[in-house]
């Protein structure tokens, strides 16, 4: 039995992954790198996916018939200025894998390769090599095209990088890993004057500051206390000139929580407080609200699935069952939705930089460990 696609391959790859980033949908080099080891490892791909960079590759176990199950990684960067001083830094001007989507590749790819060599198991895997998690819902675009329509699995199954938790150890959740994820743009109208006229306008500064708090009631007051949201302007967009009241405001910012009512509750109770401070100040409104990804909800019985397999992968010393959820989100939640499954954390160490930050950098110490927990809830799941 030959031993599995060994750290440094795994090394050279990913950061020949590094070195070359491509953000939603424009993933064609990664696609195609992704593409040739897996048919040099003789593995079936289909490609064409997702927007046209997804992909999809199966192996099938030589002990015949059993259970289907996916196992995903995202591959796409993002749209920052990467400032690591390494040999292999992006080389892509403002783009760079500040997330990890290129330790992520390099797992799946090990643990696809690894197991081409030896699949002693029953059953199909499929490695799903998703693009666009960042904003752009590749996930939701693969499921919408018939994902597992055409790749019939029983479960499916994902894994982040998680920076602050030390390398070797790892977090299984039995029910919310990650936030939904809304943004809105809201744009308040009325009439402009002078600042030392106000009684001439609309005063929409005014009105978007007084908007700006009473939202915050909506998660200090309206949110049960058991319950976890977040409501946060991040951009507040108003005026030119010291002496003039601006004709219009605009607010940008985001929602998230985890529970399908609350959120649903918000939502209402969000459209409510514009209107109302529309009506009260005499205000024109534009207000576009967007879902983006809902929360992903790790099924309990496929959380110790995982948790089962990383007691049983090398290098891993301890497993959190306890770590809150994560207010950031994540795209995997659409496959979530429509499969059973779960989604884990790996540790990427405690001095790691943070996700999307310019500094951040995949260490490369996990990607052994990624690849051999693949394996092990492959021995998990289909070992008979």
């Amino acid at each position: 039995m030959n031993p599995p696609i060994d750290a440094e391959t795994l090394r050279e790859w990913r950061h020949a992954f590094h070195r070359h980033p491509e953000t939603a949908f424009e993933e064609h080099h990664t696609s195609q790198r992704i593409i040739d080891i897996l048919q040099q490892a003789g593995i079936e791909v289909v490609s064409g996916l997702g927007g046209g960079t997804g992909l999809v590759a199966m192996i099938d176990g030589q002990r015949g018939a059993g259970r289907h199950i996916g196992l995903r990684a995202d591959i796409d960067a993002l749209d920052v200025t990467e400032a690591n001083e390494v040999a292999h830094a992006s080389t892509q001007p403002g783009k760079m894998h500040a997330c990890g989507h290129d330790g992520h590749t390099t797992m799946l790819l090990g643990a696809a390769c690894s197991l081409a060599q030896n699949p002693d198991f029953a059953g199909r895997v499929y490695f799903i090599f998703q693009p666009a998690e960042e904003n752009e819902g590749g996930g939701r675009v693969m499921v919408e095209e018939g994902l597992f329509e055409r790749f019939p699995m029983e479960a499916v199954y994902g894994l982040h990088n998680w920076p602050g938790l030390p390398v070797g150890e790892a977090a299984v959740h039995d029910t919310a890993v990650m936030a939904a994820f809304d943004v809105f743009t809201l744009k308040l109208t009325g009439r402009g004057c002078h600042a030392a006229m106000p009684h001439l306008g609309t005063d929409t500064v005014l009105a978007a500051c007084q908007l700006v708090t009473q939202l915050q009631g909506l998660i200090s007051r309206e949110t049960p206390a058991h319950e976890t949201a977040v409501l946060t302007i991040t951009q507040f967009h108003a005026g030119d000139a010291f002496n003039v009241i601006p004709e219009s405001v605009e607010l940008r910012g985001t929602l998230r929580c985890f529970d399908a009512q609350l959120h649903d509750y918000l939502i209402r109770r969000f459209h409510e407080a514009v209107d109302s401070a529309a009506q009260f100040h005499q205000l024109e409104v534009d207000f576009d609200y967007q879902r983006r990804y809902p929360a992903t909800i790790n099924t309990p019985e496929h959380a110790d699935y995982c948790a089962r397999a990383l007691e049983a992968t090398p290098g891993i010393q301890r497993i959190h069952r306890d770590m809150p959820p994560s207010m950031g989100s994540e795209d995997f939640a659409f496959m979530l939705q429509q499969c059973p499954g779960a989604y884990i954390w790996l540790g990427n160490g405690e001095d790691s930089a943070s996700l999307h930050n310019p500094r951040y950098d995949f260490n490369d110490a996990v990607a052994p460990i990624g690849r051999d927990y693949w394996l092990s809830l492959i021995n998990t799941l289909l070992a008979s």
